[in-house]
């Protein structure tokens, strides 16, 4: 009985179609609409795009193809397939690592996600056309409400829980297939028309014309090490989740790799090109912070033809874009609950939101506090579950033997031998030297203190994990029979 539950239980994506916009869904998110706008604006504008997009093709396209490859190749979440290649207890206790920094990083997201639900209700009642409005104190009188903001949060697990409990195909897939270009309509409307707004092409000028004296700046490629990582989802265990739900015929190097890449990069762009224009007509500060994007939209709406409509169609089509990205990054939880545990998929959607509403209380009661944890998960958290997820490749076989025997298996984009470089040693060694770089720049620093309690967080995590792993693999279970190995 138990064999032919887990025969049953593992899905697959009812079409391409349908996979390549819930993996771009989960990544062109907050990441890209919320997060790279004003990061953009605290590193030097163009300087940092141009770090971004480095990163984002030399580490994240062979990073996602990687993890997209070992999905697909175990037909298992983040903790059963470091179980199956490492075949170890300590195989386990690495996929904890990744797990654990991925409910941290949803603990903090889920919160942003709700900041987007309250103005999507608000876009319905019409409050951003209303005479009077003022977008900052707006903002701050929602931000500054706690009770306001846990409610948005509570509301935002429930929604996600609702959905995870269809399944892949029908809730994630049925929800992420029309809402991706509906985002993308609203962005360029938005920019077409902050353009023609009185100082907006000076937007334009600070976004797209580099001050290369940021890049000589450490700061500058740990920004933007951090944003390509945080866009693109790598290291969070999605790809890999959303992997192992692909056929054995699906094409890895396209979707898992060039399709999400170019697709996060436009949508990010489009971000940043719809709201500088408003940031420079209506006198903001680019470095404005996390709130640079809500108050910026919301001055631009007014001067919108039929800006009501437009305020809809743009902070309801933000919510369901950050919406699909929390599906995503829950989802890599779900997967990984329901099969080490006797949980059904119910119980596992259960138990994993509620840990993640629980644990995202802090933050959604104190913006200070989120931002504290975007820098403990962004600057160490999410290297180490990269590096975690590279080294698996590295560990298990090598990596042209990867490349040969499943990367490259029934793909359209042949991926060559550079490939086995950039994940043996570009990647692992980027991930070591951020790291070592953004703990010696701390110190002595106001963020020395933030720092040593992220080190020390990751290092507890890890051992923690390998002891864990070692526990858990000494409880006997019922034997899941694995589909992996193409």
């Amino acid at each position: 009985m138990a064999d032919s539950e887990a025969r049953t239980a593992r899905e697959e994506w009812g079409s391409r179609f349908g996979f390549l916009m819930a993996l771009l869904g989960a990544m062109v998110g907050a990441g890209n609409i919320w997060r790279m706008p004003f990061t953009t604006g605290q590193n030097g504008g163009g300087a940092f795009l141009i770090a971004y997009l480095i990163f984002l093709y030399l580490i994240a396209v062979p990073g996602l193809m990687a993890e997209t490859m070992i999905g697909r190749y175990t037909h298992h979440g983040v903790i059963g397939s470091f179980k199956q290649l490492l075949d170890s207890k300590y195989g386990k206790g690495l996929g904890i690592v990744v797990v654990v920094i991925n409910i941290a990083l949803m603990s903090y997201y889920a919160p942003i996600i709700g900041w987007a639900l309250y103005y999507a209700a608000h876009s319905l009642m019409m409050t951003f056309t209303q005479s009077g409005f003022q977008p900052q104190a707006f903002w701050q009188g929602f931000i500054s409400n706690p009770g306001l903001v846990i409610s948005m949060h509570t509301l935002t697990m429930a929604g996600i829980a609702g959905v995870l409990i269809f399944g892949i195909r029908r809730g994630v897939e049925r929800v992420v297939k029309w809402l991706i270009p509906l985002l993308v309509v609203a962005l360029v409307a938005a920019g077409v028309r902050g353009i023609t707004l009185p100082g907006g092409m000076q937007g334009l000028s600070f976004v797209f014309t580099p001050d290369w004296t940021y890049l000589t700046r450490g700061s500058t490629w740990i920004a933007a090490l951090s944003q390509a990582l945080f866009s693109t989802g790598l290291g969070w265990g999605i790809a890999l989740t959303y992997g192992s739900y692909l056929g054995r015929y699906d094409d890895v190097p396209l979707g898992g790799g060039m399709f999400t890449a170019i697709g996060n990069t436009s949508i990010g762009l489009l971000a940043v090109f719809a709201t500088f224009p408003a940031v420079f007509a209506f006198g903001l500060e680019p470095s404005g912070g996390s709130g640079l994007l809500f108050v910026s939209m919301a001055e631009v709406i007014p001067q919108l033809p039929g800006g009501a409509i437009w305020a809809i169609v743009l902070f309801v089509s933000f919510f369901f874009a950050t919406f699909t990205s929390g599906l995503g990054i829950t989802e890599v939880g779900v997967t990984t609950i329901s099969e080490e545990t006797r949980l059904s998929r119910t119980g596992a959607v259960v138990a994993v939101c509620t840990a993640i509403w629980a644990f995202g209380l802090p933050s959604a009661y104190s913006s200070t506090f989120l931002g504290q944890m975007d820098f403990i998960i962004g600057r160490y958290g999410l290297p180490l579950a990269t590096l975690t997820i590279v080294l698996l490749i590295v560990l298990k076989f090598s990596p042209e033997r990867a490349r040969v025997i499943a990367l490259n298996r029934y793909a359209g984009i042949h991926v060559g031998p550079w490939w086995n470089y950039v994940i043996t040693y570009v990647i692992p060694t980027v991930m070591v030297v951020i790291l070592g770089y953004g703990i010696v720049t701390s110190i002595g620093t106001g963020n020395q203190t933030l720092m040593l309690i992220g080190v020390a967080l990751m290092i507890a995590l890890v051992g923690a994990s390998m002891i864990a792993g070692g526990i858990i693999n000494q409880t006997p279970s019922e034997p899941v029979e694995s589909t992996g190995g193409d």
